[in-house]
């Protein structure tokens, strides 16, 4: 990206109005009293069946790759994809479970070794219950550029703080000690992107995990835009990202999870088989 230093508009963080007091963001300032619900109760290998397919929708996938890990309170066993079928054909029937280790101890499927990706992290961040990792196209296509998203936009408020970048790439990562190394690399970060790998994004739920995921394809294409477009652009300010993101997550986590599982019912009713 070209940008002349002597530009009022180059690249830089967006002037933040003087005189005006930020919003605090977040439910502290305001909470919807009623949201529309799903209108059906979920299993958990129904919610995460339905994950799977909300983020193939999105673009958060490539053809057979990808796993997501959903680990019980104690960490004792976690529900994940087969290995074998694409995101965008996974039903609740075909929800696995394993042990910590990554040994299928329910389900009817095989359960790919690669795993391993999700099983250290659980083990060394017991908050990051849910753990998402695939290839989505922006996302790799950063990964190989060396970038993380710049914060383009509001919606990448949800990233604020929480974005990190692995710069090395060891190849398949099929063992508990391959594993264990890349969450060591990993360390507290909630977002993260592989070089030429993938994306992994951390959560406590599978709402916000779903969410997360979503969005940061979403903005890994927004990045890329904004670099071929070649010209200058400003970027949220670091003080306003704060508030934006309690608000994206406190109000619009659970909005966004509801209003994709409607839809999804409505068009895909085998999912909950």
């Amino acid at each position: 990206m070209t940008i002349e230093a002597n530009d009022a508009t180059a690249l830089g963080a967006a002037m933040v109005p003087e005189g005006i007091e930020l919003s605090k963001g977040g439910a502290e300032v305001w909470s919807p009293s009623i949201t529309p619900p799903i209108g059906v109760e979920l299993s958990d290998e129904q919610k995460l069946a339905c994950s799977f397919r909300i983020l193939a929708r999105e673009g958060f996938c490539e053809n057979i790759a990808g796993h997501i890990t959903w680990a019980n309170d104690d960490n004792s066993s976690m529900l994940v994809n087969p290995w074998g079928l694409w995101w965008e054909e996974v039903s609740a029937s075909d929800i696995c479970r394993v042990d910590p280790d990554g040994r299928v101890i329910g389900g009817k499927w095989d359960v790919t070794p690669a795993v391993q990706i999700h099983t250290e992290l659980h083990r060394r961040r017991p908050e990051a219950r849910v753990v998402v990792h695939n290839h989505p196209y922006y996302v790799v296509l950063l990964a190989a550029l060396g970038l993380v998203p710049e914060f383009f936009h509001q919606q990448s408020s949800l990233f604020d703080g929480e974005l990190g970048f692995v710069s090395e790439y060891s190849g398949e990562i099929d063992s508990p000690e391959l594993g264990a190394d890349l969450a060591e690399r990993i360390g507290d970060a909630s977002v993260v992107i592989l070089a030429n790998h993938g994306a992994i994004v951390t959560a406590a739920t599978i709402e916000e995990a779903t969410y997360k995921s979503a969005t940061l394809d979403r903005q890994c294409k927004l990045m890329y835009d904004v670099l071929v477009a070649d010209r200058p652009a400003t970027t949220v300010p670091p003080v306003v990202r704060p508030a934006m993101k309690a608000s994206l997550l406190e109000r619009g986590t659970e909005v966004y999870w509801a209003g994709a599982v409607r839809r999804l019912i409505r068009e895909e009713p085998d999912v909950m088989e």
